[in-house]
């Protein structure tokens, strides 16, 4: 009698009936699958998606620190001298187009600048008498005055200056940058944000403004808590002993290789295994790199951590100086927080705001060019300020600020293979618009990368079927600011 196969027992090869159906289904159709999956596998090769990569070309920088100026400051007020202001103060801006601002009902005539000017350094550079620290340092900072954006509104423009987007949803420039050059530290997270710590709140858009996006999780950034340990879990429980929670590490890093082992195309095991290992690793790394009061004196009264005037962002600055000598490869650092004159938003009355922040942020980021210079770091990591648009030369009713403008703002940048003391792009007479060698979010992206080693058109990640780039389908590198 001819046996009946299909009721046949399985071969002893296979521990149940049911795993040589689930093995003997997949034939060539599990090969097909594994075809589809090439591409995504190889995206996860590493077990370490951190791991450091090769950049496209050679670069000068390494990593980067972003000092963003919350709420729009003012560039006429700043780092673009317009004498024009003065000569046309209370003059009606004939042809202005009152959609330019966020209120449209609220526009006024011309106001001039309600700071003083002067010029600084060999390059002769005009800077408002807000900055007594830093107009020392114009000789190291290349000047981009001819920036502009598509949006008046914070939101939006948060999003476009962060991501290249002016809608959410999108990686920002520190994921992007982690993301194709991965990181220089084993220990502490490739991408750290901060934001105020007065209690001023976050940027509009909040965590969105450093998030990953469609970019896998482990590049959004890493925001410090500004009360108690900056980050959560940072410090562990004092039962857990160093052996304990090894042993524990390997257990679950058991399991999850088994786990690995029986399904390799889900290649996400991999770097689960490594967020628990870099978690182990920041406990015994981040305490260390984040205490300040480990810098001596003088370092600590250059900052001016002991200035009650600006000591919140003196110690944020020294932080970043700190987590970039520890091979941290991007550093934001936010400047005001949420609602209008909370931040740089001066809309009410722009001498009062500016003349805050600007105390609260001078004297910190003076002595992190002098300190990142000394150390022989400046050279290898790129320092930005800027925010997300400009401001208006025009008075806004009501008060004695300005409104948003999204024609014309100042960028500078400083190391990092930049050339100082140089001038890019123009605005017209009244800085309103920019007009010669405009300068769009592309543009500043694309030159961001290109000063990492990165080429902007390369960098590219396939999500629902498309490249995606930082950059979309535009960008420029402004070479005239390159060393």
């Amino acid at each position: 009698m001819t046996p009946n196969l299909f009721f046949a027992p399985p071969s002893p090869a296979y521990a149940s009936r049911r795993e040589f159906l689930a093995r003997a289904g997949g034939g060539f159709g599990l090969l097909a699958l594994a075809a589809l999956l090439m591409d995504e596998e190889s995206a996860h090769a590493e077990a370490n998606p951190l791991a450091p990569k090769v950049s496209h070309f050679s670069a000068k920088a390494k990593s980067v620190i972003w000092l963003f100026m919350n709420g729009g400051p003012s560039q006429v007020d700043t780092w673009e001298y317009k004498p024009e202001l003065a000569k046309r103060d209370g003059q009606e801006l004939k042809g202005f187009d009152p959609n330019t601002g966020f209120f449209r009902d609220q526009v006024g005539p011309v106001m001039k600048s309600p700071f003083k000017f002067a010029r600084h350094g060999q390059s002769g550079a005009w800077v408002s008498e807000i900055f007594p620290n830093l107009s020392r340092h114009v000789d190291r900072m290349a000047f981009i005055h001819s920036c502009w954006t598509d949006s008046n509104n914070h939101s939006p423009a948060l999003f476009k200056i962060n991501t290249g987007f002016a809608r959410m949803g999108f990686p920002c420039v520190g994921s992007w940058v982690t993301y194709g050059l991965g990181s220089l530290s084993r220990n502490l997270p490739a991408f750290v944000v901060m934001y105020d710590t007065l209690g001023r709140g976050v940027p509009k858009g909040h965590s969105q403004n450093w998030g990953a996006g469609f970019l896998p999780s482990v590049y959004q950034g890493t925001a410090l808590k500004p009360q108690g340990d900056p980050i959560d879990d940072m410090r562990r429980l004092p039962e857990m002993t160093d052996d304990t929670q090894r042993r524990q590490l390997d257990l679950v890093a058991k399991l999850n290789g088994r786990r690995l082992a029986q399904h390799p195309a889900e290649a996400d095991w991999s770097a689960r295994i490594e967020s628990f290992e870099l978690a182990y690793r920041m406990q015994m790394a981040a305490p260390e790199a984040l205490d300040i009061t480990r810098e001596t004196q003088s370092t600590l009264r250059m900052y001016g951590a002991d200035n009650p005037r600006c000591s919140h962002f003196a110690k944020q600055c020294l932080m970043a100086r700190r987590l970039v000598e520890r091979g941290v490869r991007f550093v934001q650092i936010y400047s005001g927080g949420m609602e209008n004159e909370r931040s740089w938003d001066g809309h009410q009355n722009l001498y009062a705001n500016h003349t805050q922040f600007a105390g609260e942020t001078d004297q910190p980021i003076a002595a992190l060019l002098t300190d990142l210079a000394a150390r022989g770091l400046l050279d290898e990591t790129l320092v930005i300020w800027g925010g997300e648009f400009g401001r208006l030369p025009l008075v806004q009713k009501g008060g004695t600020g300005r409104d948003h403008n999204p024609h014309a703002f100042t960028y500078w940048f400083a190391g990092g293979g930049v050339k100082g003391g140089v001038h890019y792009g123009e605005t017209d007479e009244l800085g309103h618009k920019a007009v010669v060698d405009r300068v769009s979010v592309n543009d500043l992206h694309a030159t961001i990368l290109h000063l990492l080693g990165l080429d902007h058109k390369r960098l590219t990640y396939r999500f629902n079927g498309r490249d995606f780039r930082l950059t979309d389908v535009a960008g420029v590198v402004v070479r005239d600011i390159l060393a």
